[in-house]
Parts: structure tokens; C-alpha cells; sequence
């Protein structure tokens, strides 16, 4: 385990409305508010047709190659997920949520294209004091969490 010692800085409330890419707006509004860090909480409704990551492809066992999943109709939705920024700076939400509809429920990353439905409500808090960043590794591809400080 690694980890680094932050503390709580602002607190966010943000309304996303129809057609909103939930993680593409978050990190635009991190942007353009300097937040670095924090940690995200998402309730509301998904369109039909949002997508989301739902694991890797067990058929490639070369690759780690994500299994994109298409949510049918509209679906209730919660979330919550990170954010820290990447190598250059940006903001990268990293953000699991369980959407369903009917008895049916998917759960999954929304980095593949989750899009608001009517409204979504958006808590972000903070996180200030620590240096935690996403670093590429080379073995997966993925952007990891680097919490040593």
C-alpha cells in the first residue's frame, strides 16, 4: 500500500443537465476552478445509449482491453470517483457507477461516455496537502494513482 496525508479544502455543488458527459464536464469545471484534487459523488439519471467500462476483455488475455458496455434507456445512476491530475496537469476523473432500470443494473467506469439524463447533481470536495497524481504505467497503460508524497 501507498498513501499520502491530505486535508479538505472547497466543497463543490454542480447541477450537470441533459447531455452532459459527466466526466468530461467535471473535469472542465476542475479546470477552470484549480482543483487539483478531490473527490466526486454523482446522483441522478443516464441517458440510453451512456457507456461504460464493465472490465477488461477476457478474450485478450495479451492486452488489457476494456469491455464497453451500452446502457438500454434511460437509467437511475450513482457514482463516485477521484480526481487527480495526470503527468501534465490535467484533471483525470476516475469514476465507478451503478446505474439501473427495471431490476436491471450495470456497474461500471464512466470514462467510455456517461451522459447526463434531465439533471445530475455533482458534489466535488477537495482534497488540498498532498502531491498524489496519475502516472502512466507502462505495463497496463493505465494512468495509476501515485500517492507516495
Amino acid at each position: 500500500m501507498r498513501y499520502s496525508e491530505g486535508g479538505s479544502g472547497r466543497v463543490f455543488v454542480l447541477r450537470l443537465e441533459d447531455g452532459d458527459q459527466v466526466n468530461d464536464t467535471v473535469e472542465e469545471f476542475a479546470r477552470e476552478h484549480s482543483i487539483e484534487r478531490a473527490l466526486a459523488f454523482y446522483v441522478g439519471g443516464v441517458a440510453g445509449g451512456s457507456r461504460v467500462v464493465v472490465g477488461p476483455d477476457a478474450s485478450q488475455p495479451q492486452a488489457v482491453l476494456p469491455l464497453v458496455h451500452v446502457l438500454a434507456g434511460t437509467q437511475e445512476a450513482f457514482a463516485v470517483g477521484t480526481l487527480f491530475p495526470d503527468e501534465t496537469g490535467a484533471p483525470v476523473l476516475h469514476m465507478h457507477s451503478a446505474s439501473g432500470r427495471e431490476g436491471g443494473a450495470t456497474v461500471g467506469c464512466t470514462r467510455a461516455g456517461l451522459e447526463t439524463w434531465l439533471v445530475g447533481e455533482v458534489i466535488l470536495l477537495e482534497i488540498v496537502g498532498t502531491e498524489a497524481r496519475r502516472v502512466l504505467d507502462p505495463a497496463t497503460g493505465f494512468q495509476l494513482l501515485e500517492a507516495e508524497s
